[in-house]
């Protein structure tokens, strides 16, 4: 999966460019919309078969898949439910996946659950366009967690070895996105409230993405504060359809739609949580509750002078003070994700999730990209930060 991009470009709050992703015709918000969003999405795209994808507890402990199939049917559009992927998107799945599509004559993937299935709906479509050639067939994506994975246009996916590795096209980000609250009410607290703190890692890390215009930034600025006030409410009030709602729309403002030249992990937190995820089974959302805090730390030590600004400018926007500082604002930040997750009751360690002390140094070697990187033994104290105990703040 990718490492961090430490290319240098020339842009400011300034200066920049800005476009969509290309394949975006379409984004249906709403407590109960699936109903009329999923035909009109249909008919927008001219798409004739679906092939649902989600993962199996979802499919088979809810009747969220039920649902969407029963919507399908009615168009006459339903040709089968593929639910064989596992976290982390195993390739076996997506070879599956890609078979079943082709035998059942699908011209579009419904792609319904979190991460995982969207990912992998991406690398089934990625592997189809590669095989037949043309234009990559469309995605629907339904996420019931608030990971945003789809919003972007790589994918990850673990090879036969194990391995967390990436595809990325423009034509690979779904056409179509359905943020429906009622359908989210299945998903697992943990799982729920840890993609959220996913969501706040995309806000953060967008702040010093490289070629972000400066209005995508200040829409993460409200997501980060969105998402600072309704995920103690959405775990204080489980079944509240409004908060909820209001979470998958911070989510969205999180990872705006948005076409850069290069695709890459958003910046340190990202690149570590690829290389822990999959190697040692820790789901998106838990690695963002562990490297998110500790990296926002990091950059008040190391990042550009104006990647620290828009750091310590979040304070503003969570309605908190100043310390009088811009190092000591990026701190007291780094100390509000930190009780954030201990208050959403997500907190854990590297060593509960059995990654070996002696693995740190490679960890951080292929986050950065090189094992020679000169802040290679800042990353590595950084992850023995979160090692054995919880970080403490």
């Amino acid at each position: 999966m990718s490492s961090m991009d430490t290319s240098v470009y020339n842009t400011s709050a300034l200066s920049g460019s800005y476009s969509y992703t290309d394949t975006l015709k379409g984004v249906h918000y709403g407590p109960g919309c699936v109903k009329t969003a999923l035909p009109k999405l249909l008919k927008t795209l001219g798409v004739k078969k679906a092939l649902i994808v989600t993962g199996k507890s979802l499919a088979q402990k809810t009747d969220v898949v039920k649902r969407i199939e029963e919507i399908l049917s009615v168009e006459n559009a339903f040709a089968a439910t593929f639910y064989e992927i596992g976290e982390h998107s195993p390739i076996a799945g997506i070879r599956k996946g890609a078979q079943l599509f082709k035998d059942h004559g699908c011209d579009v993937i419904v792609a319904v659950g979190g991460g995982s299935p969207v990912d992998a709906s991406k690398a089934i479509l990625y592997y189809i366009q590669k095989e037949t050639g043309g234009k990559t067939p469309p995605q629907i994506a339904i996420p019931t967690t608030l990971s945003s994975a789809e919003w972007s246009i790589g994918a990850g996916y673990t090879d036969d070895a194990g391995n967390k590795v990436a595809v990325s096209s423009s034509e690979l980000a779904p056409s179509g996105v359905i943020l429906d609250a009622e359908l989210t009410l299945a998903t697992p607290e943990r799982l729920w409230l840890s993609t959220g703190i996913r969501s706040l890692d995309h806000t953060v890390e967008t702040l010093y993405r490289p070629l972000v215009p400066h209005p995508v930034k200040v829409l993460c600025y409200s997501a980060m504060a969105d998402l600072f006030k309704y995920l103690p409410q959405s775990k204080a009030h489980p079944k509240s359809l409004e908060i909820r709602q209001k979470l998958q729309i911070a989510e969205w403002m999180s990872l705006w739609p948005l076409k850069l030249e290069k695709y890459s992990a958003l910046g340190l937190s990202h690149a570590l949580g690829h290389k822990l995820g999959a190697r040692y089974n820790i789901s998106h959302g838990i690695t963002s509750c562990l490297t998110l805090a500790p990296t926002v730390l990091f950059e008040a030590e190391i990042a550009a002078p104006d990647h620290k600004q828009y750091l310590a400018d979040a304070l503003f926007y969570l309605r908190e003070p100043s310390t009088g500082s811009v190092e000591g604002d990026i701190r007291r930040l780094a100390k509000l994700i930190n009780d954030l997750v201990i208050s959403l009751g997500l907190q854990s360690s590297l060593a509960e999730y059995k990654v070996p002390k002696e693995d740190l140094p490679q960890i951080a070697g292929q986050a950065l990209g090189r094992q020679d990187d000169p802040h290679h033994a800042r990353v590595v104290k950084l992850l023995e930060s979160i090692h054995e105990v919880p970080l403490v703040l």
